[in-house]
């Protein structure tokens, strides 16, 4: 009995504690399962850091990692409203590497010969001709899903071994290389990122956007007569997006070039050389640049315009949708047109950045691409996702991936862990479903 004043005292004191952070989470409306996944985000980060001596955490592997990632983003967000209507996209690696071909062959050995060597329309032609022909080859898959009734896991399964086969047919086998040089700023590096004072001027955009999209909706709120969050749960919400985005920069600016290509720089340029050496920070790169603005448009697209909503709606209830006047078979051709763009789009990243197109660009990329939304949240049941936790996902793939490499895990393995890890979040994501009903 003596014992009974101290368990209830423990109790008193853990009761409000808890309380104070479930008001915590209503008052500012932040997604728990978000918040969950950039908790694993950092575990894993602090688990290579440890691991690799300290090398994981450093500007350099973070630069690194912010570009690799880039590629697996974009197409992760299109791969959002794919699964969210119940599909599922098995060709997006081989897209991607067919795609590939068609851009390196453009600008390499079928513009050239029109306009010459180093013309500034190259680059642009050739991207072009990368997203038209991604968006065809969507569309002709959404077509055979949406009219044909063929169902999209065999249709795309179809199409990772078309296009795969079509990559070689282009070219018969051969790497297409060397790139336009403008065109090679699309895969980050030295020259493909924006340097300092543009990363900081980025940075204070960033912060201002956060403020008045949040000022934006209070607005709305208050128009609409719904319940407003406090103040200082807004101000909360402004100042952890805005350190965010601070602390990214600075990581950004703490990457300098390699010295030698600094050094040749000044050279170029009769620029004196200090003692220590020229440094010049990267600042962000291109591909995350493009990368960040696909996830809002993309964004905007899934909430704030009527072909989200109709997205949604059919994975929500397909029946309903089309009782409701959703003309369900073209917006599935939408989707796909849509999946088959941002494919065209990574595809220009990922071969800026080999600086050449090979049959092996793309392979195992619609692993990762899965992975990174269904971590994400997003449901295969359709109906619920978001295109922020898709790419918070393709972050937490490639920094696995990227881990693995630093501290030296067989390729193997590495496959065996990625595996593991989509099983263990599908799972999570049944027992998320399962509770919520």
């Amino acid at each position: 009995m003596a014992d009974q004043p101290a368990v209830s005292t423990a109790t008193a004191v853990r009761k409000p504690a808890f309380g104070a952070v479930r008001r915590f989470f209503a008052a500012t409306e932040l997604d728990t399962r978000l918040l969950g996944m950039l908790g694993a985000l950092i575990l894993i980060w602090l688990a290579f850091n440890n691991l690799s001596g300290g090398l994981f955490l450093t500007p350099r592997n973070l630069w690194n990692l912010s570009v690799q990632t880039a590629s697996v983003a974009v197409m992760a967000t299109g791969m959002v409203l794919v699964i969210v209507t119940r599909h599922i996209d098995l060709s997006v690696g081989s897209i991607l590497g067919f795609v590939g071909m068609v851009m390196g062959v453009t600008q390499a050995e079928i513009l050239p010969q029109f306009l010459g060597f180093g013309h500034p329309a190259i680059w642009v032609l050739a991207l072009l001709a990368g997203i038209v022909t991604g968006a065809a080859i969507g569309g002709l898959q959404g077509a055979i899903i949406a009219y044909f009734k063929v169902p999209a896991f065999i249709v795309t399964l179809g199409g990772y071994l078309v296009w795969r086969g079509g990559a070689w047919w282009v070219t018969k086998g051969r790497t297409v290389a060397p790139m336009d040089a403008s065109f090679q700023l699309l895969g980050g590096g030295p020259a493909g990122s924006i340097g300092f004072w543009p990363t900081w001027t980025v940075a204070a955009i960033g912060c201002v956007t956060i403020v008045f999209v949040i000022s934006l909706g209070r607005r709305q709120r208050r128009r609409f007569h719904f319940p407003l969050r406090p103040m200082w749960a807004e101000a909360t919400l402004a100042a952890l997006g805005c350190a965010a985005i601070v602390a990214a920069a600075r990581i950004a600016n703490a990457y300098p070039w390699p010295v030698r290509i600094a050094q040749r720089f000044a050279e170029a340029r009769g620029l004196p050389v200090p003692e220590g050496g020229l440094v010049i920070p990267h600042g962000v790169a291109i591909p995350v640049l493009v990368a960040i603005a696909v996830g809002v448009v993309m964004t905007f697209i899934a909430t704030r315009t009527r072909f989200g909503r109709y997205v949604f709606a059919m994975g929500g209830n397909p029946e309903a949708a089309e009782l409701a006047g959703i003309n369900t078979r073209w917006v599935t051709v939408k989707i796909f047109i849509l999946m088959g763009a941002l494919v065209g789009i990574s595809s220009a990243i990922s071969v800026a950045r080999l600086n050449a197109a090979t049959n092996a660009l793309g392979t195992l990329d619609e692993l990762y691409v899965i992975a990174a939304a269904v971590i994400g949240g997003t449901s295969l049941s359709g109906g619920v996702g978001t295109i922020a936790g898709a790419m918070l996902g393709a972050l937490v793939m490639q920094s696995l991936q990227s881990g693995m490499v630093l501290i030296g895990v067989d390729s193997p393995l590495q496959s065996i862990v990625v595996g593991l890890v989509l099983v263990f979040a599908v799972w999570l994501d049944t027992l998320y479903r399962r509770r919520a009903n």
